[in-house]
């Protein structure tokens, strides 16, 4: 007998077990009965997101899960990315720095001065953060041009600066390079997104700072995350946890950790990842590290945010709707693409608690914004939201809410 087949002749043993009837299931589950029934009798299949809420609830530790969703396959986790490098900047030119010459670099500057060079990164500094705070407002396919010049612009200058201002040119390059993967993967292109951390890895390594080089882990650990490879996310991110390497980032590879093992269902490593990503994240030596500051700017407490995020893939939803709602209040007004990613994971822990009407009031403010901050990521959430909500439409909010979701998850025409 097939995995998928074992499932319902599992979950009925599963729930006689713990003393529960069928109705008192679906109630507890927000699940119409007739469904679970035929799930049961294996007249229909169960969703992955139902097969980790019956998990949760009669705590199988991950057997019911295991039975619907299948195995995650290795990932490449090796130091070279799985993508061939872009050499978006000019590798050559990049490792050339040294020497002062330029080889294959995007924009020359023309031998600008050390004094030059020194007057002019403050004002790339000040765009840098103008940027990050535009792109909270901005689809990533307008940002992508601006960025990739900028980076080649900054990387220029260090290539013609002297030794002393060519450090901290190579390492502003190096966020700029960041962030653009970020924005890069926003769009919906993972190679992209790979190439550009790849790229900011090793222009802060040739500016002697050898710890982007180990967020670029947990940047990779993201794209593994959404593409379902909890195994995949869970190494790189432990990777990132040396002890040599700076609290904040240590703090964010352990969310990412936590965020692996949920997408696997183990309750237990993701606490314990949770907890200490908290410590490292709430320690003076993270609050008191270098600028510009990695990682989010704009959620206030990461660690209790990801653990609502945590709760919902463990299939937990009131817990996660309860921390979500808390933390989600937290976020600035004008965070838009912050407030999506969280927004959209808060409507759906909303939905699958049984509380519809409330989960569309949250999804249908959010719809209102996402043309202004079409995201990759956060429509991977909206899918979810629409495939929870059609399970209610006989609902009035939800054939309401239809409209505008199907509107969000059209493919976008260039």
């Amino acid at each position: 007998m097939s995995k998928t087949l074992q499932f319902g002749p599992e979950l009925r043993r599963l729930r006689q077990e713990a003393g529960l009837t069928l109705t008192e299931f679906s109630v507890a589950l927000n699940y119409d009965k007739g469904h679970l029934s035929k799930v049961e009798c294996g007249k229909r299949s169960a969703s992955p997101e139902l097969a980790l809420r019956c998990d949760a609830f009669l705590g199988a530790n991950g057997e019911l899960r295991s039975l619907v969703v299948r195995p995650e396959t290795g990932s490449d986790t090796s130091d070279t990315p799985s993508t061939p490098s872009l050499s978006r900047v000019g590798r050559r030119a990049v490792l050339a720095v040294g020497t002062g010459s330029v080889i294959g670099l995007g924009l020359r500057l023309g031998g600008q001065t050390s004094a030059a060079v020194d007057a002019l990164l403050p004002s790339f500094r000040v765009q840098f953060d103008q940027l990050r705070k535009l792109g909270q407002s901005t689809a990533p396919k307008v940002l992508l041009p601006l960025l990739e010049t900028q980076t080649r612009t900054v990387a220029g200058l260090a290539a013609d600066a002297a030794s002393a201002t060519r450090v901290p040119a190579l390492l502003l390059a190096s966020r700029f390079a960041e962030f653009t993967g970020w924005m890069a993967q926003e769009s919906g292109d993972s190679d992209a997104a790979l190439g550009w951390t790849a790229e900011a890895a090793e222009l802060a390594r040739a500016g002697g700072d050898p710890h982007l080089g180990s967020y670029a882990l947990v940047r990779r650990a993201l794209v593994t995350f959404y593409g379902g490879d909890a195994a995949g996310t869970i190494a790189l991110a432990r990777r990132a946890q040396s002890d040599q390497l700076p609290p904040r980032i240590r703090g964010l590879a352990a969310q990412r950790e936590a965020q692996g093992h949920a997408l696997a269902g183990d309750e237990r490593d993701c606490l314990r990842s949770l907890d200490r990503a908290r410590a490292l994240l709430d320690s003076d030596d993270a609050r008191s590290g270098s600028e510009p500051v990695i990682g989010t700017t704009h959620v206030s407490d990461p660690a209790a945010m990801t653990t609502g995020w945590c709760m919902y893939d463990l299939g937990r939803p009131k817990a996660a709707a309860e921390i979500l709602d808390r933390e989600c209040r937290r976020l600035p007004s004008h965070a838009m693409r912050t407030r999506a990613r969280y927004g959209f994971r808060r409507s759906l822990a909303h939905a699958a608690s049984g509380e519809v009407e409330h989960a569309c009031m949250i999804a249908g403010e959010l719809l209102g914004v996402m043309p202004a901050v079409p995201s990759a990521t956060v429509n991977s959430d909206v899918r979810r939201l629409a495939r929870e909500l059609s399970r209610f439409r006989s609902s009035r909010a939800v054939r309401d809410l239809q409209p505008a979701l199907a509107r969000a998850l059209a493919p976008a025409h260039d």
